[in-house]
């Protein structure tokens, strides 16, 4: 059963969407479609490769699926369901077409070292069936675009209200302040490398830009990206007790408030900082240093 227990949570958030009134045919359409898409794309290849790096393809691209099948069924006012289901697929097509550009160039062909930590929490927790393993993980990140990813899109898609309220633009703006704070994350790591490679400089440390500021700028405005939805959400979620029942409404603003604490422990502890940290000390001499003057997640000035 340990091999099993990362399905739980979003096997439960996506149950709660298929027993809800408002979600349960669009839960079960988006579900099923995520699922069949993680099987081609993600857990095929890991099971002919053993190599858990496709997730980086399937996860971005079910998002756009996501978006698509939300605006296709959802029955909200057009404007607002357009608006959430765009923010959706823009999120998946930047991340994406930049692991499609990661396929073509083969580096696929090597496990990423996020991933390659995964394995040695495995060997901690006792789980030696490798291939299990990665297949359960795998179909965790697909489950998440069916339950707990795909909830804050759904509950705004659905309102039917011509009006924005405040709360909605005020996450629009998180989201649109997020979504450009991690594209210029990305190109100022990029350009470090680029120009560390130029000057046949080796294992340097990003310490440039909003690097300074915490090790994972990148992470950080993911994050907050999902949580300018979860604001978003808020005003439509208030609306949703007209036609829920008191038990399965409270469930879903709890799930809600759980998307944004599942992402923050995705993008900190699971797939994020600590696994990427735990290489990159023992690659990079100056790394040690780098952390102890430079916050992990939270973005803050540096410590001197």
């Amino acid at each position: 059963m340990k091999y099993f227990s990362p399905l739980y949570p979003f096997l439960l958030g996506w149950a709660l969407i298929l027993m809800s009134t408002s979600y349960s045919a669009l839960g079960l359409i988006n579900g099923l479609s995520q699922l069949l898409f993680f099987g081609l794309v993600v857990c095929l290849p890991i099971w002919r490769t053993e190599r858990m790096s496709y997730v980086d393809i399937g996860w971005p691209w079910g998002l756009v699926l996501l978006g698509v099948i939300s605006f296709w069924l959802s029955d909200g006012y057009w404007l607002r369901s357009l608006t959430v289901s765009a923010v959706v697929v823009l999120v998946g097509l930047r991340m994406g077409f930049g692991a499609l550009n990661m396929w073509r160039m083969g580096l696929l062909e090597k496990e990423f070292p996020r991933y390659q930590y995964q394995r040695i929490r495995w060997e901690q927790e006792g789980k030696t069936n490798t291939q299990l393993a990665l297949q359960v993980d795998a179909l965790s990140q697909g489950l998440a675009n069916a339950s707990f990813l795909a909830l804050p899109v759904f509950v705004i898609a659905s309102n039917q209200s011509p009006v924005l309220s405040v709360f909605e633009l005020a996450g629009l703006l998180i989201w649109g302040l997020s979504f450009v704070m991690e594209t210029v994350a990305d190109m100022q790591k990029l350009a470090f490398l680029k120009d560390m490679k130029k000057q046949g400089k080796q294992r340097q440390v990003c310490n440039v830009g909003l690097w300074r500021y915490c090790r994972h700028p990148n992470y950080f405005a993911e994050w907050m990206v999902w949580n300018g939805l979860i604001v978003a959400a808020v005003p439509s979620w208030l609306v949703l007790r007209t036609t829920e029942g008191v038990l399965v409404w409270a469930l879903l603003g709890v799930a809600l408030l759980f998307a944004s604490r599942m992402m923050y422990v995705t993008l900190v502890y699971t797939t994020g900082a600590v696994p990427s940290e735990h290489f990159s000390a023992q690659k990079r001499p100056d790394y040690a240093a780098y952390q102890q003057r430079t916050n992990r997640f939270f973005p803050g000035p540096p410590r001197h």
